[in-house]
């Protein structure tokens, strides 16, 4: 079965023939703008395996950006999905009611770590809808005009989410913006001020996100912060607990709603089904959860979780969209969410991120490339620099070792906001066989292109 194979590269070069026609027909037909810098184009993929239309075979530690951490064209998922469409493939649910829908919703309002004991959740689309519609909940229950947000941080690109987004090369050209969108630095533990021990960091964090009442926003206008329990674009950046207790304890001495983005944490991606349970467990609960990706295998969904009281605040009409929990989706949800509580695919997170960890620290005593190590559970980044001391970001490494790991079948994403993070997305039912020949591919990057950087800092060409 493919889902069992390990990388394999077959053509000479990746793209090989046949995925290179396609790619270029890609270029003449699909704007620029979608840019895509991998070699791949499939034919079919199972589990963490994705095979090209040249038959060649890569391990993806990609997983869609964090939407398939149940794998590829999970048999039983498949299965719910085809039994659902013999029945009816959409209703939307302003018009009709479909099961599927409310016994979703009645499931997240069981697991999701919101504050409050009745919980309500519907849906929609993408991860920046949710989070979109989790900031307009939040402004009906608080009647309050504006939100903070963070350095670091990746909401979405619609125009409101363009905004809370902190990267603007997301945004080039699309002002003017919302107003009442304000941001303050996110507690980014490797790079705090040089000398400053962990615990000063975390106070002088805390004392910059007060002072965004003073320079930004009076409190009493805030109607929420958006944090990400793990920050994904921003670099794999936990948010580190002592500073979340703090946070809600402001908000709560001001009437502030805490909402956490977990488009790309949620779904057992950081050991736990939310990252947001790490929060429970430490006593502190958001308000409301905005998630995605992971949560039907890569059919198209999202949801917003919050508790009653903020549900029923907003005014009929303000929320809700054609597509929204439409019944495939729903139906792939609900076999995911199954099949990830039966099979404990939290806790496989956990054991994955142990070992990918472990190696990386490994790495890090090898190769004065490796800056920095961080991550929950399987959600794992790794930052490149040129030198430990200055920390300068070596971005341009990062783009090669993306791009030689992919000549020898493993695909990795970067990160972070000067892109020399490498993210690790593997889909949770990896093999330890896979995940082994992943490391191995991914180590003789770094050594042959530390190689090629050396040779070319001595004048003499790869």
């Amino acid at each position: 079965m493919l889902r069992d194979e390990l990388p394999k590269i077959i053509t000479k070069t990746v793209p090989g023939p046949q995925a290179a026609a396609v790619i270029k027909r890609r270029d003449e037909a699909v704007p620029s703008a979608i840019h895509c810098g991998y070699p791949v184009v499939m034919k079919r993929a199972e589990g963490a395996i994705i095979e090209d239309v040249d038959g060649n075979h890569f391990l993806d530690w990609i997983g869609g950006v964090g939407v398939l951490n149940i794998g590829h064209c999970h048999p039983e998922v498949v299965a719910a999905v085809k039994e659902q469409a013999g029945k009816y493939f959409h209703g939307m649910f302003n018009v009709v009611t479909h099961e599927g829908y409310v016994k979703l919703a009645e499931k997240l309002n069981s697991i999701a770590p919101v504050r409050g004991e009745k919980k309500r959740s519907y849906f929609t689309n993408s991860g920046a809808e949710a989070d979109e519609n989790a900031v307009k909940i939040a402004k009906a229950f608080t009647k309050r005009p504006n939100i903070i947000v963070f350095s670091g941080a990746f909401h979405g690109r619609t125009l409101l989410t363009m905004s809370m987004t902190a990267k603007k090369a997301y945004a080039k050209g699309m002002g003017p913006f919302p107003d009442g969108v304000y941001r303050a630095e996110f507690p980014y533990l490797y790079r705090r001020s040089e000398g400053m021990p962990q615990e000063k960091a975390i106070e002088y964090y805390i004392s910059k996100f007060e002072e965004t009442f003073e320079n930004c926003s009076p409190a009493e206008y805030v109607a929420a912060v958006v944090v990400e329990p793990l920050q994904g674009e921003g670099g794999f950046i936990p948010a580190p607990i002592e500073w979340v207790k703090a946070i809600r304890e402001i908000c709560d001495k001001h009437g502030i709603l805490l909402i956490a983005d977990e488009v790309q944490s949620g779904f057992c991606r950081t050991g736990r089904m939310f990252a947001t349970d790490y929060w429970k467990e430490a006593g502190v609960q958001p308000d409301i959860i905005a998630t995605a990706k992971s949560i039907a295998a890569g059919v198209p969904l999202s949801a917003i979780i919050a508790r009653e009281e903020i549900m029923e605040s907003v005014q009929g009409g303000v929320i809700g969209g054609t597509f929204g929990g439409n019944a495939l989706a729903c139906a792939a949800s609900l076999k995911t969410i199954e099949i990830m509580e039966r099979d404990n695919l939290a806790a496989r997170s956990c054991e994955i991120g142990k070992k990918v960890m472990a190696r990386y620290h490994e790495w890090m005593d090898k190769y004065d490339v490796i800056g920095d190590v961080r991550g929950l559970g399987g959600m794992v980044g790794i930052e490149f620099v040129k030198d430990r001391e200055t920390k300068e970001p070596a971005s341009e490494l990062v783009g090669k070792l993306v791009q030689e790991m992919a000549q020898h079948g493993l695909l990795c994403e970067n990160a972070g906001i000067h892109g020399n993070v490498i993210r690790f997305l593997a889909p949770l039912v990896i093999s330890d066989a896979q995940l082994e020949a992943g490391l191995k591919i991914f180590e003789a990057a770094i050594r042959k292109c530390i190689h090629y950087e050396e040779k070319t800092v001595n004048g003499i060409s790869a």
